[in-house]
């Protein structure tokens, strides 16, 4: 296959990349235990950690099919859920961060060790892990797709290639260098939309004049919809996407562990709350871009359009950007630090999540202690297996419908929603014990099965937003009630 990109677009791409291997190795040395690995010494500043929060939620998905979204019938009212974003986030501020700094946890499921016992700390983490790699299986799948258009290698080669670089870096770096990472490919893919608003509209006939009277023709610009039933609506966005921010940001391993990387609870919380306003510049700036690329395409009368929405920024870069300017480089290299600055978190998480959840308190309970340079090297070795996981994943991610985003946020929803059940099952309740708040696991994952796959078919469909605070109800309220059948065993603490 012939490259779709030419020497000095490969020049940036490959510096771009090689960087974030160098600072994986630089970072090496300073990995002397499975804290400073996991947590990197709970030493590193608030603002690198706000730059790694919003670097890890931003995947691929969001470069690619956040315009989709703008492109499409949605618009900019996509950015109502990044309004509920905000709300979510402090919620998890005031209620939800003190719970991890009290003691020194490493994972956010100990929590619910502490509250209901191990079983249902283990439910959690199982959860998380599965959800986690599932999904950013599907954001590696999206990266190595553009790759692939781009460069021309075969879908499997490009997923190695995004996969393997993740990997060595966090192999060998740690959390230092996924939140340093992060903090440079949240630049790169911010430089890359910003060079795109103004690529784009260079390319509509009319420029600017042209493209606020397509948006005012066709209400591209609406932000507010107080329409229940519509797909983004402003009581989905801000109620919806604050039960799954609650549940993202406040129960997931991914983001718990960089609060616990902070100098104090004050630092996290800091971070965590200005990460919020920076998640929605940033979708306003991707919306923007799919509104842009609407404009131009309504003019372009092209045969070969792509099928699918977001497809449509990728197919604007190959056949419209300048080419070997550095600029389908940078848009390269934006594209796979979004889909690294994920992937690598995960798989970090994934490997913290095993290591604290699993292996560290079976091995206590078995009085069979892994010596520490044994411990670091078995972490190492998850983080290496989890991301050949998601490289498979990815691979194969080809034969899913629907648009990746929207795929990503079920799985979030679900893993979201559940997780949140059982902590609100543990702060907000004292008679919920270990069984009952298993029963209301189990009960609101069933029910979000039915929504899913059953509802649909009498014409009732939950739309995205509202998955996480369906599951989060669901859960807290089949586990309250099978309370009153199975209280609370003796040993369980309370979580206040």
């Amino acid at each position: 296959m012939s490259s779709a990109i030419g020497s000095v677009d490969l020049i940036v791409l490959v510096v771009a990349v090689g960087s974030s291997i160098a600072l994986g190795l630089y970072l090496s040395g300073r990995n002397t235990s499975v804290e400073a690995y996991l947590l990197g010494d709970r030493s590193l500043p608030w603002w690198a950690i706000l730059g790694s929060i919003v670097a890890t939620e931003t995947s691929t998905a969001t470069v690619l099919s956040v315009p989709g979204e703008g492109y499409g019938p949605t618009g900019m009212r996509f950015l109502q859920m990044a309004m509920g974003y905000i709300c979510g986030r402090w919620i998890v501020v005031q209620w939800l961060l003190p719970l991890y700094f009290r003691g020194t946890l490493s994972s956010a499921y100990q929590v619910l060790g502490i509250r209901f016992g191990e079983q249902t700390k283990r439910t959690a983490s199982l959860i998380f892990l599965v959800a986690r790699n599932l999904g950013d299986g599907l954001r590696l799948y999206l990266a190595a797709s553009v790759l692939q258009i781009l460069v021309g290698w075969p879908l499997p080669l490009s997923a190695l290639v995004v996969g393997v670089v993740t990997i060595v870096y966090t192999y060998f770096g740690g959390m230092r260098s996924v939140v340093w990472n992060d903090c440079i490919q949240f630049v790169i893919y911010m430089l890359g939309g910003v060079a795109s608003i103004f690529v784009i509209v260079a390319n509509i006939p009319g420029g600017w004049s042209a493209l606020w009277e397509f948006c005012e023709a066709n209400n591209k610009l609406q932000v507010l919809d107080f329409d229940w039933n519509a797909k983004y609506s402003f009581w989905g966005g801000v109620f919806g996407g604050a039960f799954l921010t609650i549940g993202t940001h406040g129960t997931d391993q991914m983001m718990v562990q960089r609060y616990l990387s902070a100098r104090s609870q004050r630092d996290a919380g800091r971070a965590l709350l200005a990460s919020g306003f920076v998640v929605l510049a940033q979708f306003a700036l991707f919306l923007f871009i799919g509104v842009e690329l609407a404009a131009y395409y309504s003019q372009a009368n092209l045969a070969d359009m792509p099928e699918k929405a977001d497809q449509v920024f990728a197919h604007f870069i190959i056949h419209v950007f300048p080419k070997n300017t550095g600029l389908v480089g940078l848009m390269l290299a934006a594209i796979m630090a979004a889909a690294m600055s994920t992937l690598s978190s995960s798989l970090n998480s994934s490997a913290s999540a095993v290591i604290n959840d699993f292996i560290i308190p079976i091995r206590q309970r078995a009085q069979r202690e892994l010596r520490p340079d044994a411990l670091l090297a078995l972490t190492r070795y998850l983080a290496v297996g989890f991301g050949l996981l998601q490289i498979l994943i990815g691979m194969s991610a080809q034969n899913f419908g629907d648009t990746v985003v929207s795929n990503a946020l079920k799985i979030a929803g679900f893993s979201a929603g559940l997780i949140l059940g059982l902590f609100a099952l543990g702060v907000l309740t004292r008679r919920v014990g270990q069984l009952a708040s298993l029963v209301g696991c189990a009960g609101g994952f069933v029910l979000l099965m039915l929504a899913q796959f059953v509802a649909p078919r009498f014409d009732w469909v939950i739309s995205v937003p509202w998955l996480a605070l369906t599951g989060a109800v669901s859960t807290f309220c089949i586990g309250y009630l099978a309370s009153w059948i199975v209280p609370a065993e003796p040993q369980t603490q309370e979580t206040r």
